[in-house]
């Protein structure tokens, strides 16, 4: 057989520290991996790791708040969850954001304005990451992965305004680990009814009814509500105070 008949072998490409699969050999993608830097790797997490949960430790009863960072000072959500958050700063929260514009802006605007605690939970980008005025604490971590466990582990009320597919993803993680029990029960609200209901009911019909991805108690894992003072009663009936 001609070697032009033959099949060829998948390569791997290498660019500086990163691997571009052009097959599916996994093995040969991890011994092309130069020796070392899998180390380096490793101890940039696990320090990440230590600075993020060294961050978290001196907060006591907190809130996470997440939400579109496109929302503007004049839209309804945007005063709702400067509302909210001044509420739940008065009642004794610390208020902890992702640091960008929009909601997390507010979140952190309606803690400072109530003498409260206000801090973010950053992101490292290539182009510098804007940290919103408001916070007054914060740790700026390199790896999303990371961020998203701090973020999941930093509070006992997690909040979601309207906002994309950030906001979403993070919803849904939540949702899942509860669901899997891999965290305890927390309180999950999602504000505005006109919103998250079309979801909702996609979920409730589609995964639930018709395809039975879900069961019933699965739908309790979140609580919807309107605006600020549904939800700020709403948690005060649901946390209980250590």
């Amino acid at each position: 057989m001609s070697s032009q008949n033959q099949k060829k072998k998948p390569q791997l490409k290498r660019k500086s520290n990163q691997i571009c699969f052009t097959g599916p050999r996994i093995e040969e993608a991890l011994e092309a991996v130069p020796e070392g830097i899998e180390h380096e790797r490793m101890q940039k997490i696990v320090e990440e790791f230590q600075r993020g949960f060294h961050f978290l430790r001196d907060f006591g009863l907190a809130v996470s708040v997440f939400g579109s960072s496109r929302a503007k000072p004049s839209d309804r959500m945007y005063k709702e969850a400067v509302l909210l958050a001044s509420l739940l700063a008065k009642d004794g929260f610390a208020v902890i954001t992702g640091g960008g514009p929009g909601i997390m802006e507010a979140a952190n605007k309606g803690a400072v304005e109530a003498g409260g605690r206000s801090a973010a939970i950053n992101i490292q980008l290539p182009r510098e990451q804007q940290t919103n005025p408001y916070v007054k604490e914060s740790v700026a971590l390199y790896y999303f992965f990371i961020r998203k466990v701090m973020l999941a582990f930093a509070s006992d009320v997690y909040i979601f305004f309207p906002g994309g597919f950030g906001t979403l993803d993070e919803m849904f993680e939540l949702v899942t680990l509860v669901q899997t029990k891999k965290i305890k029960p927390i309180p999950i609200i999602l504000v505005d009814r006109e919103y998250w209901t079309p979801l909702l009911l996609w979920i409730e019909h589609e995964l639930y009814t018709r395809r039975g991805a879900v069961g019933k108690q699965d739908l309790e894992i979140y609580h919807l509500v309107d605006n600020a003072q549904e939800a700020f009663e709403l948690i005060s009936r649901m946390v209980v105070r250590p």
